[in-house]
């Protein structure tokens, strides 16, 4: 292995790693579609006023959040096959990364629902809204701007987990640029390289989640 950086070299392996760097990105992009759903549901679990069912969906978001993700990627992909349950390595990563990130948006919409004021249910019961119409037109509404920020700082951070998915052989950036390195015995470039494409997606992350806050402020407030 040489210390000396070859920009001939970075730029051959730049289209391959480009490649890794798209399926990074797809896998966190459905990871968070993943957590979001998750999330919702261990959220209505666990405010549930059954007390079995706040009790089943505490108990899955505490599972979810204190086992590591390398071990639950382990989990579905080795363990599930045995119980006749076979996933691809893509989606392996993307369930993964919903599961566990799906504990913190529960915890998030926990959150955010308990600091809404007491009479917006009272209003709820007062204009005898369903729950599918008190969420519709009151409540959610109220929730997009306070989740904004943590449901973006959750991407971003489901986006750098990534990397993690390469245990099971997903072709995602770290992934790539390991087998780069492997193959040509130069490392620096690859992960140089793999370092600025995370650092550019995450920042154009954090802009974009900026510009919505401010798209959603206008339009709520």
């Amino acid at each position: 292995m040489t210390l000396d950086f070859s920009w001939a070299f970075a730029a051959q392996i730049t289209p391959v790693l480009l490649r890794g760097a798209g399926v990074a990105f797809v896998s966190a992009i459905g990871g968070f579609l993943v957590a979001l759903v998750v999330g919702a549901v261990l959220a209505t679990l666990e405010r549930s006023q059954r007390v079995w069912c706040s009790f089943i969906g505490r108990w899955l978001m505490e599972l979810l959040r204190s086992t590591p993700l390398l071990i639950q990627v382990y989990f579905l992909f080795f363990v599930l096959p045995g119980l006749g349950v076979v996933l691809e390595p893509v989606m392996t990563g993307v369930v993964a990364l919903g599961l566990y990130h799906g504990a913190y948006v529960a915890e998030a919409y926990r959150a955010v629902l308990a600091s809404l004021p007491a009479g917006q249910w009272d209003a709820v019961d007062s204009l005898r809204f369903s729950r599918y119409q008190a969420y519709r037109h009151l409540i959610i509404p109220q929730m997009v701007l306070p989740l904004t920020p943590a449901l973006g700082n959750t991407f971003i951070t489901m986006l750098k987990d990534t990397p993690i998915l390469a245990a099971v052989s997903v072709p995602e950036l770290m992934f790539i640029a390991n087998e780069v390195g492997a193959q040509s015995f130069r490392y620096v470039e690859p992960i140089t390289l793999a370092a600025l494409a995370y650092l550019v997606m995450s920042g154009i992350a954090s802009v974009i989640v900026l510009l919505l806050r401010h798209w959603i402020k206008g339009r709520y407030t």
